[in-house]
């Protein structure tokens, strides 16, 4: 098993398949619009544009379990963070990352770097076969995995 084996919901409820991502590089991150740490949106804008065009990729799952910190449809969280941040990475549906109502994508996750989802920005950096190579707090800014990305 690995996160090629994952269907989750798109921005607009769609079933995609993570499958569409074998053979890249990809960073999994819980975000949020009203946190501390929403302006590591920049970073992250900037590792995807380095990257992207080496097969990089990185999957947005917004989450309101941190003290509901973001708020509003995802319509609203993706058109905020395309004007205020620029962001170009695909967002998808609202997630829950901890709990009975974890995501299962979520579960797997914490089952292959074991841990609770301490706060949004939580990242996951998965290798070109779809194995959780490295997981990373969310404090940590999204510049330092400049090296295990380039690693990957």
């Amino acid at each position: 098993m690995n996160v090629y084996d994952f269907t989750v919901k798109d921005k607009r409820g769609n079933d995609v398949s993570l499958s569409e991502f074998k053979g890249k590089v990809l960073l999994i991150v819980n975000t949020a619009t009203k946190c501390g740490l929403t302006p590591q949106y920049d970073a992250l804008e900037a590792l995807y544009e380095k990257y992207h065009d080496q097969g990089f990729e990185i999957l947005d799952f917004p989450c309101n379990q941190f003290l509901a910190q973001a708020p509003g449809t995802v319509e609203e969280i993706d058109s905020f963070c395309t004007m205020k941040f620029n962001t170009k990475f695909r967002r998808f549906g609202k997630i829950k990352v901890n709990g009975k109502d974890a995501d299962p994508l979520y579960v797997y996750l914490k089952e292959q770097k074991p841990g609770k989802i301490e706060w949004n920005f939580a990242k996951f950096l998965i290798d070109r076969e779809g194995n959780v190579a490295e997981r990373v707090a969310s404090r940590a800014k999204p510049e330092t995995m400049t090296e295990s990305i380039e690693r990957l």
